[in-house]
């Protein structure tokens, strides 16, 4: 029901701002702060979803929590989508979206109302100088188990040939 509540409002919140705004500044220049907000909208989303990226990527790398990065970067992703659609209170929370610290509170509040099961490496945390179970730039070495089924030659029914051997 609030989704739909939502659905409703927004558009009859930007009409209603659209019919203020151009009623004072007219129609063209009301025009004009849309594209000029949807331009500066898209520079920024792209700028900062690129850093967003990169912060990302030094999260995997290390090993680290990727959930804020995510959080960040779907946050831009929605800013950008409400600024390339026009009107004025959707520009608002884009605008708003691009800072930081509002996408920081944001991710505080949503974290608070979203409870992770489980997150992780199996066994724990990591120990010193790395996760064991992640293989190394160099390591050569294959750990497996096997057991051997090498036919038994001294007598016994071993001694007739597998199968996987030409003769």
């Amino acid at each position: 029901m609030a989704l739909f509540a939502i659905f409703v409002a927004v558009p009859l919140i930007e009409i209603a701002l659209f019919i203020q705004i151009g009623g004072l500044i007219g129609l063209w220049p009301t025009l004009g702060i849309v594209v000029l907000t949807a331009i500066l909208g898209t520079w920024l989303v792209r700028s900062q979803g690129a850093a967003e990226l990169s912060r990302l990527r030094q999260s995997f790398d290390r090993l680290d929590d990727p959930t804020e990065p995510l959080a960040h970067g779907a946050m831009i992703l929605f800013s950008g989508a409400l600024l390339l659609t026009p009107g004025f209170f959707t520009d608002a929370v884009g605008f708003a979206l691009l800072i930081p610290g509002v996408r920081r509170v944001a991710f505080r509040e949503i974290r608070k109302r979203v409870k992770v099961q489980s997150f992780g490496r199996p066994g724990g945390g990591m120990p010193p100088g790395g996760d064991p179970r992640r293989p190394r730039r160099g390591d050569r070495v294959i750990d497996v188990e096997y057991e051997d089924v090498t036919p038994d030659r001294t007598g016994g029914s071993g001694t007739e040939p597998s199968g996987w051997t030409r003769h």
